[in-house]
């Protein structure tokens, strides 16, 4: 029977990410009203939850995977996905701090279909409010109670560190000319499948899963870089209403993702051609993105990150398997790989 047909408990994707939302939220929201006002304010409106004058709202956002995880791994090792709800908090609040930041960085001023926030408050109040959602994880963690706080604590510490290079790395290569797909891949190692690893650990350490969470943070590592090869594409080829972001903005700034690293190393007249389009200075032109998506394309890049997204798929499930997990929660973090990795738009 295929995951889509089981529907005992909503087991499709979109199930849930609904019902692990339902239990996770209540306690995101807690966890934020203990931060100042000041920090408060803006982290209520990159959340979704109000508009730039404090009024409640209804605003996407995001499809909250890394906590997801954290209480799907819970359950694969026999646990309540309440015992993990502290760890998939950390989680959440740690990837909004950088997306916070990251947003200040790349100049993004769209997101999740609304102005970011530092174009609402100001570049200092996302930059602090970024850095408060982070002491706020590390503080919801270590105030859990659990047995296993400690080690998650450093779990969580090494992930922000390394998606803190990975970022590093990132915009390193915005400065340069010369980008190896290699050093990429670990970029998008670092910057994205870090947290995802973490998640599925995390919630599987909380849990009392022992030696199976090594097993499922490698789940969550080669989920996390397959999801970055979507997320490259669509930030190419997606569309503006479904990423919420303007369409083909990766390239008007320039940006060396995956596919693009992959067609400026292909040896191609169309790579070359690629390269003469990035290397000018400023952003590029309408005309000048549509050429570059054509020339991305033609020198092999696209059909390369697919490759690499269900290649690596299916070495999380291969995984997700090896650590013998709790059969429902399994068939869960599964359809939930799938669907993740499998977006066209």
């Amino acid at each position: 029977m295929s995951i889509t047909e089981d529907t005992t408990r909503g087991r499709g994707p979109e199930a849930v990410l609904a019902r692990n939302r339902a239990l996770f939220e209540p306690a995101l929201r807690a966890a934020v009203d203990e931060l100042p006002p000041a920090v408060r304010s803006v982290a209520a409106y990159h959340f979704g939850w109000s508009d730039e004058n404090g009024a409640p709202a209804g605003a996407d956002s995001g499809k909250a995977v890394r906590p997801v995880l954290a209480l799907l791994a819970a359950e694969a090792v026999g646990a309540e996905p309440a015992v993990a709800l502290p760890g998939a908090v950390a989680v959440e609040l740690v990837h909004n701090f950088s997306l916070l930041h990251d947003d200040v960085m790349d100049g993004d001023t769209t997101r999740r279909h609304r102005p970011t926030a530092w174009t609402v408050f100001g570049s200092d109040a996302a930059i602090l409010t970024g850095n408060a959602l982070l002491t706020l994880a590390l503080d919801v963690l270590a105030a859990s109670g659990n047995a296993a706080a400690q080690d998650g604590l450093r779990m969580l510490s090494a992930a922000v560190l390394t998606l803190i290079n990975g970022q590093w790395a990132d915009i390193d290569f915005e400065r340069r000319e010369d980008v190896g797909l290699e050093e990429c891949v670990r970029m998008a190692e670092g910057k994205t499948s870090a947290l995802l690893g973490c998640a599925c650990a995390l919630g599987a350490v909380l849990g009392g899963g022992g030696v199976r969470a090594e097993r499922l943070g490698e789940f969550g590592r080669c989920f996390g870089t397959a999801f970055q090869h979507v997320d490259d594409l669509l930030g190419i080829w997606g569309r503006p209403d479904t990423t919420g972001k303007p369409v083909r903005s990766d390239l008007r700034s320039r940006k060396k993702s995956l596919p693009v690293v992959a067609a400026l190393n292909s040896g191609t007249p169309e790579g070359r051609e690629l390269a003469g389009l990035y290397l000018r200075d400023g952003e590029l032109s309408e005309p000048e993105t549509a050429r570059a998506a054509e020339l991305i394309e033609a020198a092999g890049g696209r059909r390369w990150s697919q490759e690499q997204a269900e290649a690596l798929l299916a070495r999380a499930l291969e995984a997700l398997h090896a650590a013998d997990p709790v059969p429902g929660p399994a068939e869960e973090l599964a359809a939930l790989a799938r669907f993740a990795v499998r977006r066209t738009h």
